[in-house]
């Protein structure tokens, strides 16, 4: 799951031309704790993945590889 996360958030960072600073600020975490997701070493919480998900404008399912959107 960790790794599913990871690819899709580093493939539609790049997509939106999205930095991992940015990203961090716009959720109100620390860039660490993106790095940890990018990496696959940490997955995100589901609070977070709410966030992301509301930040990019795509579903949870998109993160967890449920739905391509």
């Amino acid at each position: 799951m960790k790794d599913i996360i990871a690819k899709r958030l580093r493939d539609i960072m790049n997509e939106k031309h999205v930095n991992q600073v940015e990203l961090a600020k716009a959720i109100c975490v620390g860039q660490s704790t993106i790095s940890s997701w990018l990496s696959a070493k940490k997955a995100p919480r589901l609070i977070s993945l709410w966030k992301l998900a509301d930040y990019f404008g795509v579903s949870v399912d998109f993160f967890v590889g449920r739905a391509d959107f």
